[in-house]
């Protein structure tokens, strides 16, 4: 699996600068220099308020008491600045998150369990997010070939969450059996590890109203994205309607889900830009430039929460193992 990872990187990054060098880096850089240093900081402080939002998102759906706000906004962007910057897939980036989240409040089995379901509410926001852009994309470009293949991942995607929700509410016995015949051979202990964490997602789903909210919150984050993405353009000189900002972001994070298997989803993203862009009118260079803002972006809010993560764990296991010398 992590070869198939590193293999799949390489390729996104050729595919990535094979496209940026087909349209012109001097054309991408020029293009890219026009938002200035005061927009890219409006672009960074508008998407750290964003994850006020998304940790809200996740916060909404535990159960109460609910534990620390801060832990969950904390966890989010742990969660987002390792799946962008680093390696890995996104699963890679839910653990991180989860982790984090615990380093401030809640225990283990709920930063999982709330993960899980909290991911799980995202996907479905996201899919309400691409329904419109697809609706968006029928009503200014019904004979476009892109809108069956968009339709028909739309009802790939339903079936394969509504599959999701069912294993996560009706797969819990089978999960604790199969733990259980391991646990006395492969897997000691397997079965009492796990149980918290299936109570865990009973608990998060016994309460619908925190369900519909962490919904309405996320598909709140998802068109405040292409509110950013507005900004961006903006600052940039491109007059770009808010419909077909909708229609390019919404179906972009569709394909980026489609390709989770690239880390990072590098090149990927380029070639999605250049393509849906083109649809309205934003000229390849402004679109590959508005890509690597985003990634820009990223990595100016990544590496501080990530190193500031690592300085937490580290003065955790720190104190740890103080107190446990102590106590020998």
């Amino acid at each position: 699996m992590r070869i198939a990872t590193i293999l799949a990187a390489i390729a996104g990054l050729l595919l990535g600068t094979a496209i940026v060098a087909y349209f012109g880096f001097g054309a991408v850089l020029g293009a890219l220099g026009t938002i200035g240093w005061g927009g890219f900081a409006v672009v960074i402080v508008y998407q750290l308020g964003l994850y006020l939002l998304l940790g809200a998102s996740w916060w909404a759906i535990v159960p109460p008491p609910r534990n620390r706000f801060r832990a969950f906004v904390w966890g989010r962007l742990v969660r987002d600045s390792g799946s962008e910057l680093l390696p890995l897939s996104q699963i890679g980036g839910f653990v991180m998150g989860a982790r984090a989240a615990t380093l401030l409040g809640p225990s283990t089995s709920m930063a999982i369990a709330t993960t899980i379901v909290d991911v799980t509410i995202e996907v479905l926001a996201q899919l309400g997010y691409t329904v419109l852009g697809l609706a968006l994309l029928v009503r200014v470009h019904p004979q476009t070939a892109l809108i069956y293949p968009f339709a028909i991942g739309i009802a790939i995607g339903v079936m394969a969450i509504i599959g999701f929700i069912l294993l996560q509410r009706r797969g819990a016995a089978l999960v604790e059996r199969l733990s259980q015949r391991l646990a006395a051979s492969w897997l000691p202990g397997a079965a009492s590890r796990a149980r918290p964490m299936l109570d865990a997602i009973d608990a998060v789903y016994a309460h619908r109203g925190a369900l519909a909210a962490g919904f309405a919150l996320h598909l709140a984050a998802w068109l405040a994205s292409a509110v950013e993405t507005l900004i961006a353009l903006h600052f940039m000189g491109v007059a770009l309607g808010i419909a077909a900002v909708l229609t390019i972001e919404s179906l972009l994070y569709a394909i980026r889900s489609v390709a989770f298997a690239v880390p990072n989803a590098v090149g990927v993203q380029e070639g999605a830009y250049v393509m849906l862009g083109a649809l309205f009118g934003l000229p390849p260079e402004m679109a590959l430039a508005l890509s690597l803002l985003k990634r820009g972006r990223d990595i100016a809010i990544g590496v501080p929460v990530l190193l500031a993560w690592q300085a937490l764990e580290s003065g955790t296991l720190f104190r740890r193992r103080t107190r446990d010398g102590e106590a020998g």
